[in-house]
């Protein structure tokens, strides 16, 4: 797909809603034994995740739908969501430079428009558990995204915080695990450390002179990689068998922990996502 190729999309009447295939079998179990009947039961939340710039006239309406979700003004009416907003980088040639986009993010987009089968990239557009897509100032399409999707059971980690340098989060991840589980070579689990709360002042572009209030502004993604798996006994004296995980965030001058969480999800080959869980930072870390 050519870079050059790229809309800003205005609210329409409708908008069309594509879903991937279901792949269901490639789920991962990854609640504690004990847990095992409740978790299995229950719907976890839904990832939703806004493909958005300061640089594009019309994601600011994105934006703000987006923060209101977060805000649960809409409760009742949609599951519980996990928001992720990724600023892409390619309206930064148009006057003004979002200063939280990332050619990573283009290239995370560049996937979604690849495996929709989408015929050009655009902001604002927003991806659901990986498996629909629409218009993302669109707020009828957006609510029949979300409530299109199958959803999985919650994660299950336990997630401990520390600051071993000043500008590094260190965040361990534990799980216990089956011993004959498997994640599979096409799963991988991903963790992003999102800020919410920013404002910018736009002093070019199609934004110009405008305060732009930005949420779940995913700053940091990082896949997570195998860790240490061992044996433990528990106070029950129940042998379990437990997986740790230790990942590394670099944090940027204006951190403040109490703005920010991060988000855990499973996502196979397909990029359908297959399960999803979030903390909130402790605010004095």
């Amino acid at each position: 797909m050519a870079p050059c190729l790229f809309s800003c999309f205005r609210k329409r009447a409708s908008s069309a809603v594509a879903n991937h295939q279901d792949n269901d079998n490639a789920a991962t179990e990854v609640t504690e034994d004990e847990e095992e009947t409740s978790l299995a039961a229950s719907e976890g939340p839904v990832v939703v995740e806004l493909f958005s710039s300061q640089g594009c006239a019309t994601s600011h309406e994105a934006e703000l739908l987006f923060s209101r979700l977060g805000r649960g003004d809409f409760e009742g009416e949609l599951p519980p969501l996990i928001l992720l907003a990724f600023h892409v980088d390619y309206w930064d040639h148009m006057g003004w430079k979002d200063p939280f986009g990332s050619s990573q993010w283009t290239v995370r987009q560049k996937t979604y428009v690849e495996a929709f089968r989408l015929d050009t990239i655009f902001t604002p557009h927003l991806v659901v558990h990986g498996r629909a897509q629409c218009v993302a100032n669109d707020r009828d399409a957006v609510f029949t995204a979300i409530n299109s999707v199958s959803r999985f059971p919650p994660l299950s980690f336990r997630a401990t915080f520390e600051r071993p340098r000043t500008e590094t989060l260190q965040v361990s991840l534990t799980r216990s695990i089956k011993k004959d589980e498997s994640g599979g070579k096409d799963i991988v689990i991903m963790v992003a450390l999102f800020e919410c709360g920013l404002l910018t002042r736009c002093e070019d572009g199609q934004n110009r002179d405008t305060v732009l209030a930005n949420d779940y502004v995913v700053r940091r993604l990082e896949r997570l990689c195998d860790g240490e798996v061992k044996d433990v006994v528990a106070e029950n004296e129940k042998k379990k068998t437990v997986s740790s995980r230790t990942i590394n965030f670099s944090l940027w001058e204006t951190f403040n922990s109490g703005k920010c969480g991060i988000a855990i999800f499973v996502q196979n080959s397909s990029h359908q996502i297959l399960g999803s869980q979030k903390f909130q930072l402790p605010p004095h870390i």
